[in-house]
């Protein structure tokens, strides 16, 4: 069954883990502030198609590989501590540009983002995230009963991670969006780009010196 007694308490759990601020909601923040809220919208469904994948790794086996080879885990780790201290770089040479940052409603602010960039930068902040990687493998298994198929109910259980997450994020990236002229400000522009560069180098650095677990 898809829908047992361990949903319930699994439903309550992903929505706190869901509402928890990490990396995913910062993205969402800094994108919807750089394009506005389609930009925050296309972010937040591209990190969480990223669930699926790390469902199906983790159903197949390939998350427990991972977690046992030093080598293997640490390539992932030290990728993905790369791409996060790569956007984070990225927002401070904006901060230092100090310009407006482009918001949708406001006249001559907002400048063209391609789609593919956001949806770009969720997928891979949350596939080469290898916290995911141990979160998935260590959490789902509690769910998931022997007679299930473990594919399929990782699957499922993915999808309702999926809906929890968008919702959050979308919410955030409405409020976000709605800041209108404050986030075209100069001046907010650049603490706004600082911070979130700076909080993004910091949890690459972070990731980057963290132990393999286990």
């Amino acid at each position: 069954m898809l829908i047992d007694a361990q949903f319930w308490p699994f439903l309550v759990a992903i929505t706190l883990l869901s509402m928890s601020p990490g990396v995913d909601t910062l993205l969402v923040i800094r994108n919807t502030a750089r394009g506005g809220v389609r930009d925050g919208v296309l972010t937040s469904l591209a990190i969480c198609c990223g669930l699926f994948v790390h469902a199906a790794v983790s159903a197949l086996g390939i998350s427990l590989i991972l977690l046992q080879s030093a080598w293997a885990f640490g390539v992932l780790k030290l990728v993905g501590a790369g791409y996060l201290i790569w956007l984070g770089l990225q927002s401070l040479l904006a901060a230092r540009r100090g310009h407006g940052l482009p918001v949708a409603g406001v006249a001559g602010q907002r400048q063209a983002v391609p789609a593919w960039r956001p949806l770009r930068e969720g997928l891979l902040s949350n596939v080469l995230n290898p916290k995911t990687v141990v979160f998935y493998m260590a959490f789902l298994p509690q769910f998931i009963a022997p007679g299930d198929p473990a594919l399929v109910k990782s699957l499922f259980l993915a999808g309702v991670h999926f809906v929890i997450a968008n919702l959050w994020q979308l919410s955030i990236a409405l409020m976000v969006g709605g800041a209108g002229r404050l986030l075209a400000s100069r001046a907010f522009a650049r603490w706004l780009n600082g911070l979130t560069g700076g909080v993004l180098i910091v949890f690459g650095v972070k990731l980057a010196l963290e132990r393999q677990p286990g």
